[in-house]
C-alpha cells in the first residue's frame, strides 16, 4: 500500500491505495473536489456534510447513466450479433440454394445439347435417306 496526499476542500488528506494506482486515485479526488466546489459555487456554503453527500449522488449518478448505456449498449451488441448470424445463416442458404440452381441449370444444358445432338443426327439421317430416296428414283427414270 501506498499513501497519496489529495487536497479536497482546501485540505490535505493521506489515503493509502495500491501501488501503481496513485495517479488515479488523484484524478478521482480531483473530479470530485470539482463537482464539491462547484455545488459550493452554485448552492453557497451549506455544510461540508451536505455539499459531499450531493456531490457523492452525482458521482453515482453519472455512475448508473454510464452503467445503464453499457448495459443498453450490450443489448444492442446481442441484438446485432443475432442478426448477424441470421443474415450468416441466410447467406449459407442462398449459396446452397444457388449452387443446386447451377446444378439444375447444368443439366438442363446437357438436356438440351442432348437434344441437340440427337435432332442433329436426325436431320443427317433424313437427309442422307431423302437424298437415296432421290437418287434411287433418279436412277430409275434414267
Amino acid at each position: 500500500m501506498v499513501n497519496v496526499t489529495v487536497k479536497f476542500n482546501n485540505r490535505d488528506y493521506i489515503l493509502s491505495c495500491e501501488d501503481g494506482q496513485e495517479q488515479e486515485l488523484e484524478k478521482l479526488s480531483l473530479h470530485l473536489n470539482e463537482k464539491f466546489e462547484k455545488l459550493k459555487k452554485d448552492l453557497g456554503n451549506i455544510g461540508e456534510s451536505k455539499l459531499l453527500l450531493i456531490s457523492s449522488i452525482q458521482v453515482i449518478d453519472e455512475m448508473f447513466t454510464i452503467k445503464e448505456s453499457i448495459e443498453k449498449l450490450k443489448n444492442q451488441n446481442k441484438m446485432l450479433l443475432e442478426k448477424f448470424k441470421e443474415i450468416k445463416n441466410l447467406s449459407i442458404l442462398y449459396n446452397e440454394d444457388k449452387e443446386k440452381e447451377v446444378k439444375n441449370l447444368q443439366s438442363e444444358l446437357q438436356e438440351l445439347k442432348d437434344k441437340i445432338s440427337d435432332n442433329e443426327r436426325n436431320y443427317s439421317d433424313s437427309l442422307e435417306k431423302v437424298s437415296n430416296s432421290i437418287n434411287s428414283f433418279l436412277e430409275k427414270i434414267n
